[in-house]
């Protein structure tokens, strides 16, 4: 299957930022930081999605998960993400390096609240430790979101509690595969979307890639 590469995601470290010039330089959709933990806010959120939709640009909203209480950091990025039924939510699963990270426990506390609360799945971002953490054991409440996988190698290696990826951010601007710039941003992370231009911009307006 072809895949398009016209999909970013940002936060407060990707300065200065210039949405108009990345669009007519072929983004189309940006993930952008609303949250992280049970109470930081990203304040650069509102303004520039303010900037994406003046740019025409799709919008979704991420959350960088933390050891914190699952149930407050869904109500912190419900709260500020502000999302509306054609924008897109993730759950950010990393490693955190200021301080103990979400478990898998909490990741599916997070989920079920964003579910109950808003009545959608979000995606979910992850790379190599939500590929150790699950090992071969599937998790049915993960696998239930859409994938969108870290890995800066010549392609995805995914854990197997998915048949296939969503979204590829295949580099960070600085490792993988090019390009790693885009005009208006410079250097930033890029995805890859695993189907077409048109496939993608259908699906995103639901609230969803699945």
């Amino acid at each position: 299957m072809a895949t398009s590469n016209v999909v970013i995601d940002l936060s407060h470290n990707n300065s200065p930022v210039d949405l108009a010039k990345a669009a007519a330089d072929g983004v189309l959709g940006i993930f952008h930081k609303a949250t992280q933990g049970s109470g930081f806010v990203d304040p650069t959120y509102p303004d520039r999605r303010k900037a994406a939709s003046d740019a025409k640009l799709l919008w979704g909203a991420y959350h960088f998960g933390t050891g914190a209480d699952p149930v407050a950091q869904a109500n912190n990025f419900l709260r500020v993400a502000a999302l509306t039924p054609t924008d897109l939510a993730v759950l950010d699963f990393e490693e955190n390096p200021k301080g103990p990270g979400m478990t898998l426990d909490q990741a599916h506390t997070f989920i079920k609240t964003v579910q109950d609360a808003a009545g959608i799945t979000p995606g979910l971002y992850g790379g190599s430790l939500l590929k150790t953490l699950l090992g071969s054991t599937p998790d049915p409440i993960l696998g239930a979101c859409w994938l969108w996988w870290a890995q800066y190698g010549p392609k995805p290696m995914i854990s197997p509690n998915w048949t296939d990826w969503t979204l590829w951010q295949y580099t960070d601007g600085h490792h993988g595969n090019p390009p790693f710039e885009v005009d208006g941003i410079g250097a930033c992370d890029r995805d890859q979307y695993n189907g077409s231009s048109d496939d993608l911009q259908s699906k995103w307006v639901t609230g969803s890639l699945l």
